[in-house]
Order: C-alpha cells, then sequence, then structure tokens
C-alpha cells in the first residue's frame, strides 16, 4: 500500500519539478498567489512552502536550508508532501543517517579486522609449515649422519681423518 501511494507522488514530484523550472521566473509571485487554497494546491508547485498553522502558500526560502521560525515552525511547515513535516524530516533523516554511518563504519572496522585476522592466521600457518620442514630436516640430517657414521665404524673408518696427514 505504501508503496502505490507513492509512486504517483513521485511521478507528481517529477512532473512538477521538471515544469516548475520552465514556467515560472518569479516564484515567490506564484507561490503567495495560491494563499487560502489546500495544502495539495501549494505543493504543486516544488518551489512553495505550505504553512498550516498560517494557512499560508510561502516561497521555499532557499538561501536559508531550513524555514527560518519567523516564517513558519518546523513542525507546521510542509514541503514536498503535505503529510510530512521538517521536524519530522529531519529526525528521520538524522536517524537514518547516524544508521548508515555506523553500518559504514561497522562495515569497515570489519573488514580491517577480518584481514588482518585473515593475514596473521596465514602467516602463523606458514611459520608452523616451516617449523614442520625444518624438524623434517634437522631429522634427516641427523639419520644420514647416523648412517656415515655407521658405515664407517663397519669399514673402521671411525678413527683420525686419514687426509688430515697431507694437509
Amino acid at each position: 500500500m505504501f508503496l502505490s501511494s507513492c509512486v504517483p507522488v513521485v511521478l507528481i514530484f517529477w512532473w512538477t519539478s521538471t515544469t516548475v523550472w520552465a514556467q515560472t521566473a518569479a516564484p515567490g509571485v506564484v507561490c503567495e498567489s495560491k494563499n487560502g487554497t489546500s495544502c495539495e494546491e501549494c505543493l504543486s508547485n516544488v518551489t512553495c512552502l505550505w504553512c498550516i498553522k498560517t494557512k499560508s502558500c510561502v516561497t521555499y526560502p532557499v538561501r536559508t536550508i531550513l524555514p527560518p521560525h519567523s516564517l513558519c515552525p518546523l513542525y507546521d511547515a510542509r514541503w514536498g508532501l503535505c503529510w510530512m513535516n521538517f521536524q519530522n524530516l529531519i529526525i528521520t533523516l538524522a536517524v537514518v543517517g547516524g544508521v548508515i554511518i555506523i553500518a559504514l563504519l561497522v562495515c569497515l572496522f570489519c573488514c580491517c579486522k577480518c584481514e588482518n585476522f585473515g593475514s596473521s592466521r596465514f602467516m602463523a600457518k606458514m611459520e608452523r609449515q616451516a617449523n614442520k620442514s625444518r624438524t623434517k630436516q634437522e631429522e634427516r640430517r641427523a639419520e644420514m649422519k647416523q648412517r656415515h657414521d655407521d658405515i664407517r665404524r663397519k669399514y673402521g673408518l671411525s678413527g683420525p681423518n686419514p687426509y688430515s696427514r697431507f694437509g
């Protein structure tokens, strides 16, 4: 239901925003001429702001991002949609923006943490493999030395090196 009610509003908003720029050179005159009409009639022009408290249609003050309180209180100001006031819009945008920022920070933290965790885990695995191959090499070296010593003893070559007297 919400989506079906939003689509016509978005299409009307798009249509009015594209036609307003072409039709008006002084939008203030158009907005003030809609005083005494309804909110929907006033907001058919995207440069207009409807104030429920005074039931007046005024030109949206583009120099100030938010309409000043003297023009219309935020709770009573309507722009774009008659059912959405600026106060709720600001709160909603702040909450959504905060959630998006927190989500991005959490994702960034998780990505960096997981990457560091993965690389440290990889480095630990490589170190274990290096230690394992080093111990196997030392075992083989000890076996070969033992075998050579056995052969030397068998043939009586275990004494002093016979080649030492030539040197």
